[in-house]
């Protein structure tokens, strides 16, 4: 029996349409530092936490963000180690650029001691990068927010769900911030967030004043047991939380972060960007 579509596998197959074509040259694509319009919607930054590569090198990794056409991108330490030299990270930095992605940040980093905290704000200056994402202990977070001031560069507090017994949730980091430098902030995951029973729409707009980065992911159900699986074949309601992204004004990256299939992920990130584009381009139409 034939049945009609969903809205969300309509929007899933637009998405797909959206993402192509994929083509693999750092050619075809720039940098995108142009100011952004607080609520402006064409102008939501997506970005990739090249965790979701973490099998891969660096080369491949940046391949496959030119051919789902991310041009921001968070570097993970197995691609640029915490203890490289600064030539080493300049070097990183410049090997970024020259494949037309904007190395806006770094993350997941831990802090739990002065000198990991000292080391993350080097290796941030020496790359450029704005955004430190990390996981700070919390006797650290005096320092951490006096290396905000020294440097300039942000820290985006990662929470990391219902197993994290510190920062499982945006509103326990914010509880702990709000009284802080501005420069600290929070990198929601939208999954860790929705597996420990908060909803990551509504707290996109809560805690929008202190919403540096988003991982982006999708989960089977919103308890301590969900599974990560392509953006779209999940229980968040994606476009719940785009909206809400755009309505806060968000002018940060909003990364995907895909953790299924480690040893072959294109086909599942190329799904996950293009629902969301898909998402983008329902919205904004």
């Amino acid at each position: 029996m034939k049945t009609n579509p969903s809205r969300r596998d309509m929007l899933r197959l637009a998405g797909v349409g959206l993402a192509l074509p994929l083509i693999p040259t750092h050619q075809a694509y720039s940098q995108d530092n142009s100011p952004r319009r607080k609520g402006d919607p064409d102008k939501l930054s997506l970005g990739l936490a090249s965790y979701s590569l973490r099998e891969f090198n660096l080369e491949q990794t940046l391949v496959m963000a030119q051919r789902v056409a991310l041009k921001k991108i968070c570097l993970k330490s197995m691609h640029l180690p915490l203890d490289s030299s600064p030539e080493q990270i300049r070097a990183v930095a410049a090997q970024v650029q020259q494949a037309g992605l904007d190395l806006y940040g770094a993350g997941v980093v831990t802090m739990k001691k002065k000198s990991q905290v000292d080391q993350a704000f080097e290796y941030a200056k020496a790359a450029g990068m704005r955004v430190i994402v990390g996981v700070p202990s919390i006797d650290m977070l005096p320092l951490v927010n006096e290396k905000v001031q020294e440097y300039d560069i942000k820290v985006a507090i990662h929470n990391h769900g219902p197993e994290d017994k510190v920062f499982p949730i945006p509103s326990v980091i914010y509880d702990y911030i709000k009284a802080m430098d501005p420069r600290m902030g929070i990198c929601m995951d939208i999954g860790h967030t929705f597996r420990a029973g908060a909803d990551p729409a509504r707290d996109a707009r809560q805690y929008a004043d202190r919403l540096f980065d988003i991982h982006l992911k999708d989960e089977t159900i919103a308890a301590p047991h969900g599974k990560t699986l392509e953006i779209g074949r999940g229980a968040i309601d994606i476009p719940a939380v785009i909206r809400s992204l755009i309505d806060s004004g968000f002018d940060g990256v909003a990364s995907f972060e895909y953790e299924k299939d480690s040893k072959d992920p294109l086909a599942g990130l190329a799904e996950s960007v293009g629902y969301v584009r898909g998402v983008l381009a329902t919205l904004t139409a």
